[in-house]
């Protein structure tokens, strides 16, 4: 008799084969007490709206407002659940606050979209609902993101091929871009329009992590003296100056005065966080100075947004009226906020501020909120800093510790710009609130921001790549040098 063949054992794909569930009960916990919060908000709102009286509260009538707000609120909140599944499922051992935090200010932003005029914008059937659809999408690139992506050498092998990316993407901003509100911003690729701003700020940062980090040591020991002052290695001035051109070219080009500022601060944090040397931080503020001082004399948009800044009241009805307004919402709010749906009067019959919904969502919270609402607020982007330094500060190499700090302080000095302009302590600038601001490009960029934090956490990521013999070659002989 002849012997029966073994039945081949069946193989998992290799990506499957070693998942293991894990479970994630902070997470679970947080994204529970996110839940109840945006319940409770969105109770408080629906009961506002439901009691005023368009016909004598002289506010927006109640068919202005989503319909259906709580099923809007119930289908985002499943959204968060499901991502929260997928990441235990996947196994993946990574950061368990960063998806509460950046899902509560999620929901806030969709509990403004249900409170604004449905008119205001919207794709899919009103304000409010294509928000959610941004919102979903959002958590979508998040966690694919964050399940996928294992491994770091597809972004610091090709640094300056992600660098020629982004180079080509203001370009096309520059010769096929649309303005808006008189800044090229927008593109348009047929039925997809987005602002390529948002994520070229994701492909700054990979190319600087790349680069700082592969020049670290040359940054920190070595510098050039000129005088009483102590300058990068020449050779290494030029990214530098490259970053300080492409900062003004954007103001100049595109008007953008939001993205300049952001690219400019994030390049001078990464450089501190580099060298931990203050004088090439000066240095870079000194060129931006003297670099703004330049534009504002020779372009009309820069100088009307700086004189703006400097006497809103000038021109309260004309140039400064969005500025005063959103004074006058902040000073309406006090501490504890007007309540939600019971903020924004109308003046003659119009909301006043146009662009409140992109421009300054946090006037309209800090009228309803209160000065405890937008502190609760900032507080929830100071967590994600945080969270995100301290993925840095455990990271394996140099690359994945400036990408993760890089990444935070995004998302972070973002917010930071339009909050500073909301409440006039910087020129107002074109630029969203991360996770809040109405608008697809803003969140699926700072999506992506979250999703390579989540990635970067994961303790069972895999190592990162053996220097080569050329790169150890080269750290012997610094080492020998110093």
């Amino acid at each position: 008799m002849t012997a029966t063949p073994a039945r081949p054992e069946v193989q998992l794909p290799a990506i499957l084969a070693g998942i293991r569930p894990h479970a994630r009960w902070r997470e679970l916990v947080l994204l529970g007490i996110a839940t109840l919060t945006l319940t409770v908000g969105s109770v408080s709102l629906g009961a506002t709206l439901r009691a005023r009286d368009p016909r004598t509260g002289g506010g927006i009538p109640d068919a202005a407002f989503a319909p259906y707000g709580a099923a809007l609120l119930a289908i985002y909140l499943a959204a968060l659940l499901l991502a929260h599944v997928v990441l235990v499922l996947s196994g993946r051992r990574s950061d368990q606050v960063l998806l509460p935090s950046v899902g509560l200010l999620g929901g806030i932003s969709l509990l403004l979209m249900e409170r604004l005029p449905q008119d205001l914008a919207g794709q899919f059937g009103g304000l409010a609902q294509t928000q959610l659809v941004w919102l979903i999408l959002a958590m979508g690139v998040l966690t694919i993101v964050a399940v996928v992506v294992r491994s770091d050498a597809w972004l610091r092998l090709y640094k300056y091929t992600w660098a020629a990316a982004g180079i080509a993407l203001l370009l096309l901003t520059f010769v096929f871009g649309r303005d808006v509100g008189g800044a090229r911003l927008t593109l348009d690729l047929g039925p997809i329009s987005g602002q390529p701003s948002e994520l070229l700020k994701v492909i700054l940062v990979v190319f600087l992590a790349g680069y700082l980090s592969e020049n670290r040591p040359l940054l920190v020991e070595q510098s050039t003296a000129l005088g009483p002052i102590r300058l990068p290695p020449l050779p290494y001035l030029a990214p530098m100056a490259a970053m300080w051109a492409i900062a003004l070219g954007i103001v100049v080009v595109q008007r953008d005065l939001g993205a300049a500022l952001l690219f400019f601060a994030v390049f001078l944090l990464l450089l501190y966080i580099t060298t931990a040397r203050w004088s090439f931080v000066a240095l870079g503020v000194v060129l931006f100075v003297l670099g703004s001082a330049l534009m504002y004399r020779l372009f009309a948009h820069v100088q009307q947004r700086v004189d703006i800044w400097i006497d809103p009241f000038k021109d309260a009805s004309g140039a400064g009226y969005q500025v005063v307004q959103a004074l006058y919402a902040f000073a309406r709010g006090g501490i504890l906020g007007t309540g939600l749906g019971n903020g924004l009067p109308t003046v003659s019959g119009r909301l006043p501020i146009p662009e409140i919904h992109t421009d300054f969502p946090l006037a309209a919270l800090g009228e309803e909120l209160g000065l405890i609402g937008i502190l609760a607020i900032l507080g929830l982007y100071l967590v994600v800093i945080v969270r995100g330094l301290r993925i840095a500060a455990s990271a394996a190499d140099d690359f994945r510790a400036l990408l993760a700090a890089g990444l935070s302080l995004v998302v972070g000095v973002q917010a930071f710009i339009i909050a500073a302009g909301n409440l006039k302590l910087i020129p107002l600038t074109g630029i969203t609130l991360p996770f809040i601001s109405y608008g697809g490009s803003s969140l699926l960029a700072n999506a992506l921001v979250v999703g390579l934090l989540l990635a970067l956490s994961d303790r069972g990521v895999e190592p990162p790549p053996r220097p080569s013999r050329a790169g150890r070659l080269r750290a012997l002989l610094d080492r020998g040098a110093a």
